[in-house]
């Protein structure tokens, strides 16, 4: 059975021959070519050819077609990103410096001529060329309530959330929310398999859960209804969101859920009780420290709490730079092993 085999087996509610591993070594791939980060995102062959090299190298089941995460404000304008050498790269200038920038920013109806998004779709064509019929292409687009965060800042944006214009404010998500709409039809035309919706601010770790129901939700249900359900992953990446789990099912539909290594997975299971896939976490930082032995501990226990009766996908989240690449093959290795039916 071969990785799509894997995940056409989970979506069709049946066991594959183990778990299916999705593994996020964005970055690394520069470490691949011999080249420095800034050096490596300039182009899409780049990139491609970096997660080409990965996979080959370490073998898990899907393909990343997608760069980072400022990416996504860099295609609307922002004129400077911050390379780091060891690390991705973060947004250096805002977008939005004050409120009435808000009602300047333009979502282009030629978003696919934008050469940001060209270089991107290039990345994605090659990987599904690769790997057709063999792994799926997962990309990503960020909600509507996460993506003012990296076009005006973490605190800006709260200040306009609580204190500030609620027109603006909703002009503000509006134009967000079409633009991922425009994005993910962009994404699937260039012939992505999954799209990873990252709702980074959607946790019970930065609003409390009567907030997520009345500033959140109706805004990622907005998305959901824009964009549909069928390839849709909501990811977090932010924190806890097993409080909302339900929630979503119930007013989104949606079918897959990518939690954070900080919600449990036992819980998660229970959760859902079936109604949807899950792809639980480990808390990949402790690669950076771990033994191989607490490595393949911690691999052990997810997969014993999430692969019990099916519907189970093993993942990592920011796969920091620096983790040496024997512990990736160590973790990937017991993923491997443990994850077996």
């Amino acid at each position: 059975m071969n990785s799509m085999e894997r995940f056409v087996s989970l979506m069709q509610g049946k066991l594959p021959d183990r778990v299916p591993v999705i593994c996020n070594l964005l970055d690394q791939g520069a470490k691949e070519l011999n080249m420095s980060i800034e050096e490596y995102y300039s182009k899409g062959e780049n990139v491609a050819e970096g997660q080409i090299k990965l996979i080959n190298k370490f073998g898990y089941d899907i393909a990343w077609g997608t760069f980072y995460i400022g990416y996504l404000a860099k295609i609307l304008g922002s004129k400077k990103m911050i390379f780091s050498e060891t690390g991705p790269p973060n947004v250096g200038n805002l977008i939005i410096k004050d409120y009435k920038d808000i009602e300047k920013l333009i979502i282009p109806d030629n978003l696919e001529e934008n050469q940001n998004i060209i270089e991107l779709v290039k990345c994605i064509k090659i990987l599904k060329t690769e790997f057709e019929g063999k792994r799926h292409i997962l990309s990503a687009v960020l909600s509507s309530f996460s993506l003012p965060s990296i076009l005006m800042g973490m605190e800006n944006y709260f200040n306009l959330i609580y204190t500030g214009p609620k027109d603006l404010l909703n002009l503000l998500l509006e134009k967000s929310s079409l633009y991922c709409e425009k994005l993910t039809h962009i994404l699937r035309k260039s012939g992505v398999d999954f799209i990873a919706y990252i709702s980074s601010l959607s946790t019970v770790d930065i609003i409390t859960l009567k907030q997520f129901k009345e500033l959140a939700l109706p805004w990622i249900k907005k998305d959901i209804q824009r964009i549909g359900t069928a390839d849709v992953v909501f990811f977090n990446g932010g924190g806890r969101i097993n409080p909302t789990i339900d929630t979503l099912i119930k007013e989104t539909g949606l079918m897959v859920y990518y939690i954070n290594p900080k919600d449990s997975v036992k819980e998660a299971k229970q959760i859902i009780d079936g109604r949807a896939l899950l792809i639980g976490t480990i808390n990949d930082i402790g690669l950076l420290s771990w033994s191989k032995e607490e490595i393949e501990s911690e691999v052990k226990r997810i997969m014993e709490e999430g692969s019990l009766g099916g519907g189970f996908i093993f993942g990592t989240l920011v796969m920091p730079y620096l983790i040496p690449e024997e512990k990736i093959k160590i973790m990937l290795e017991a993923a491997y092993k443990y994850g077996r039916y």
